[in-house]
């Protein structure tokens, strides 16, 4: 995954338009007023399915959430990817770094292999004889990559040094420790493998459980520059779809957990691997759906997480934001809901038990999930002494940023409400001793708008159906055969799906050789220039080029207009007939596409 689509992939452009444009819910898409031209009524349209924007007025144009900042905020691409690669979150590393990266992608997955050998065989009857013992059968170890990694201390460095690999790919890779003298050894031996997967299904580290008793229980690869424990959940890469489709997910505790819901058939699980739950992991599911449950292990420990996860977290999984503010546009829309619910789960059941004991009682306590707040309303008596006064007032400093963190003055009022009852005080006497949060003073404090969010969570923006074979070939045939430069120059650069195409594109026509454009280009955008240069091309004269790239164009074109038909439909009732101000763009954009369509040929299979 390149870092352009790293970065999309995080953010959410509901989330970034909002700070621009007052939005509001029309169809499955989002309306509102251009911030591109005046306009009385709203011609701009957002769509979270396909992460894109649109203005159906005076401007014309659209594009992905890169596009929307460039001009929003009159930036060049690279100074737009940096941006949001400060807000998601995303390091934009030269390409050395990524090298490195690539580099522990690899020797992961020669460990990965090495591991399932040794649990196939001899050596791991133990290990395959526990994993029974849990009932995890072999198509739910398989499907998890299970392994078994090596007693000794040298054997795995051993058997990856002996397929060529470095010392220093596996000390990055975290599979070998070097100490202080020098000296390496391996850094997992004779525990259960659980490889921890990345949301593209590449495995960045590993979960290790002892079978023997030697401490500690379970131990994780160190932090490495792929993995981090805090900014990933296991299972992620298997769940991604299933939570889409199911609009829920589960956030279990363990490995074990997850991979007990999914061999009953529960595919939207994954787990925090006993972390409380981060707002980089939240960033890694809000996108997918809109609510998840929490089913953590019932235990202190288990407790506990739920209340660091609102301690570090509550800001992005909290019941809404506030309303933002822009410095020239004002109060602005909330970021859209995302609603955390907690599974109470019975003493001494954690998920694992339950999914394979009691599969119905699971069912239950999932379907009957309590909203946050409430959870923590209830578990209060158990954390704070409220037979005294400095009890009660310790447990109202710590949940007063919860209450002002929901948009509405009701939902706040309905919070101080339960807040008050739990501790036995009036409405107005909590009000008072909590006021508001620190660090909301002045004008803005007091008319209620919170200011605008400079850190907080990035969303990853879901990838839109991919083109990219047919916008490889295009411009590709197109680098390779600058002869065909006339036949492009009426073609509209937004027929590109996504702004690294369009920068390529735009950025081509001013140039007049290769080097020139990649000294023009943004170099997060060389690895992508290098592929289409490289991309191997069926031999052709020129007027079966001719054909091929016209080909190529009006499927990108007729893609295009296809999307934006259907985001116009997407934007009324479907039941009732498109508003009469939609009448005339669709009718424009129905009339090309027969035009297309009539005109359609065989496209090249290097594009298809």
């Amino acid at each position: 995954m390149s870092t352009v689509d790293e970065i999309k992939q995080r953010l959410d452009i509901v989330d970034t338009v909002s700070g621009y444009v007052s939005l509001r819910k029309s169809g499955r898409t989002l309306k509102g007023l251009c911030p591109f031209h005046t306009e009385k009524t709203p011609s701009f349209i957002v769509s979270p399915d396909r992460q894109s924007w649109r203005c159906f007025g005076a401007c014309a144009t659209g594009g992905d959430v890169i596009s929307f900042v460039m001009r929003a905020e009159r930036l060049e691409f690279g100074e737009a990817l940096r941006t949001l690669a400060q807000k998601a979150g995303v390091e934009i590393a030269p390409k050395a770094d990524r090298d490195r990266s690539e580099g522990i992608y690899t020797i992961n997955r020669e460990a990965v292999r090495y591991f399932q050998e040794l649990l196939a065989g001899g050596e791991g009857e133990s290990a395959r004889r526990y994993l029974e013992e849990r009932g995890v059968d072999s198509a739910a170890a398989s499907m998890f990559q299970l392994g078994l990694s090596p007693a000794g201390s040298t054997r795995l460095k051993d058997h990856l040094t002996g397929l060529g690999f470095l010392i220093d790919q596996a000390v990055d890779a975290g599979l070998v420790r070097r100490n202080e003298a020098g000296s390496t050894r391996d850094f997992f031996y004779g525990r259960l493998m659980f490889p921890i997967h990345d949301r593209q299904g590449r495995v960045a580290g590993f979960g290790a459980r002892s079978l023997d008793g030697a401490p500690p229980k379970y131990l994780n690869t160190p932090a490495t520059r792929v993995f981090d424990k805090r900014g990933t959940l296991y299972g992620l890469h298997l769940a991604g779809s299933a939570i889409k489709a199911q609009k829920t997910g589960i956030v279990v505790e363990g490995y074990m957990d997850v991979i007990a819901a999914h061999q009953a058939g529960y595919e939207n699980v994954v787990a925090s691997m006993g972390t409380a739950l981060t707002e980089q992991q939240v960033a890694q599911v809000k996108p997918l759906a809109s609510s998840f449950v929490l089913a953590l292990d019932p235990d202190t420990a288990g407790q506990e997480a739920i209340f660091r996860s609102l301690e570090a977290s509550w800001h992005t999984v909290g019941a809404q934001r506030p309303a933002m503010t822009h410095p020239r546009m004002g109060p602005l829309h909330p970021r859209r809901d995302f609603t955390l619910t907690i599974a109470a789960l019975p003493a001494g059941a954690d998920p694992d038990t339950l999914i394979r004991k009691d599969i119905k009682e699971w069912e239950r306590l999932i379907a009957d999930a309590v909203p946050l707040f409430d959870h923590i309303i209830g578990e209060i008596p158990k954390r704070f002494d409220l037979t005294s006064a400095a009890g009660k007032a310790e447990a109202a400093e710590f949940i007063a940023p919860l209450i002002f963190k929901p948009q509405t003055d009701l939902e706040q009022y309905e919070y101080l409400e339960k807040l008050a009852k739990a501790l036995d005080v009036s409405v107005d006497a909590l009000k008072a001793s909590i006021g508001r949060p620190r660090g909301r003073t002045g004008p803005r404090a007091r008319r209620g708008y919170a200011a605008p969010d400079k850190g907080g969570a990035s969303l990853s923006a879901l990838s839109p159906e991919r083109r990219e074979a047919v916008e490889d070939y295009a411009l590709a045939l197109l680098l390779n055969r600058p002869e065909l430069r006339e036949r492009v120059k009426d073609f509209a650069p937004e027929n590109f799906g996504s702004s690294e195409y369009r920068e390529v594109f735009t950025t081509w026509l001013k140039c007049t050789t290769i080097d020139r454009l990649r000294d023009s280009l943004d170099r997060t955008l060389h690895d992508r220039l290098d592929r289409l240069i490289q991309l191997e091309l069926a031999p052709a004269d020129r007027p079966t080029a001719e054909a091929a790239l016209a080909q190529c164009l009006g499927r990108l074109e007729e893609r295009h207009l296809q999307e934006l038909q259907e985001s116009l439909l997407a934007t009324d009732d479907a039941s009732l007939p498109p508003h009469r101000d939609l009448e005339e763009p669709i009718s424009a954009v129905n009339t090309r596409l027969k035009e297309l369509f009539h005109g359609r040929g065989a496209i090249p299979p290097e594009a298809r």
